[in-house]
């Protein structure tokens, strides 16, 4: 398996993963998660995210197929009097083919995430992921992600 930045005319490769672990929000949360539109406009919005000064997309590549995908974005948090001021990387985005699971992929994408964070002085990771998702959960967990804070919402 390699892992790899993805090139910024690749994002294209990402859409089947993207749908995999969008899926999975839509059927748990469909009050949260719309479907996703027309090919076309989820490429159009996942090309210019992916594009974002401060965004960087690592890739699991075996045999020249995509199998995982990690986006994150470097945040400078400056302090406020409540907070210390950080610089994290925030993990927005994981997926990982489906037939491609339980190989380590997951926890391959986020340990080349904390090298090349590292590799800037960066030593802070963050994410968020959806109560239902225990692999998620899990993921995080070996990967040394603590939860820190609980997020609650109410939807009328």
């Amino acid at each position: 398996m390699l892992i790899r930045p993805l090139l910024l005319d690749e994002a294209e490769r990402l859409l089947p993963l993207l749908h995999q672990v969008h899926a999975l929000h839509v059927a748990h949360q469909p009050e949260r998660y719309p479907p996703l539109p027309a090919e076309e406009e989820t490429l159009a919005w996942l090309t210019g995210w992916l594009h974002g000064k401060a965004m960087h997309t690592l890739v699991a590549e075996t045999n020249g197929t995509l199998c995982g995908y990690a986006i994150y974005e470097i945040e400078h948090r400056p302090a406020i009097p409540v907070r210390h001021a950080e610089t994290r990387g925030m993990l927005h985005h994981i997926s990982v083919d489906a037939h491609h699971r339980r190989q380590g992929i997951g926890r391959a994408l986020i340990a080349a995430m904390k090298t090349q964070l590292a590799k800037d002085g960066i030593k802070i990771i963050a994410t968020t992921y959806a109560s239902f998702n225990d692999a998620s959960a899990q993921l995080m967990a070996q990967a040394g992600l603590v939860p820190k804070t609980v997020y609650a919402e109410w939807r009328a």
